[in-house]
């Protein structure tokens, strides 16, 4: 009986050890850990943030008149296909 007892105070202590807490308590505790991490960021000056924006946007110019450029130029050659099996 007495097994059966200290069975029974196992249980129920392990039981409540796996218990959450309650939304409230979980929701503090990931906002302060997202507070924590948000502290860990090191964040980039804007002389860096604006250069780094004047490469990107160059860079999409660029890609974007070659992409202008191909297609103009498939275009054309299909043009020229289409001419020469019409006649």
């Amino acid at each position: 009986m007495a097994d059966k007892k200290a069975i029974a105070k196992k249980t129920a202590a392990s039981k409540k050890s796996t218990k959450k807490p309650n939304v409230f308590k979980r929701l503090w505790n990931y906002l302060r850990e997202c507070k924590g991490e948000i502290k860990k960021i090191t964040w980039t000056n804007p002389k860096t943030a604006t250069k780094n924006f004047l490469i990107v946007l160059a860079v999409i110019l660029v890609a974007g008149l070659f992409i202008y450029a191909l297609d103009r130029g498939l275009y054309a050659l299909l043009g020229l296909v289409m001419n020469t099996s019409s006649t």
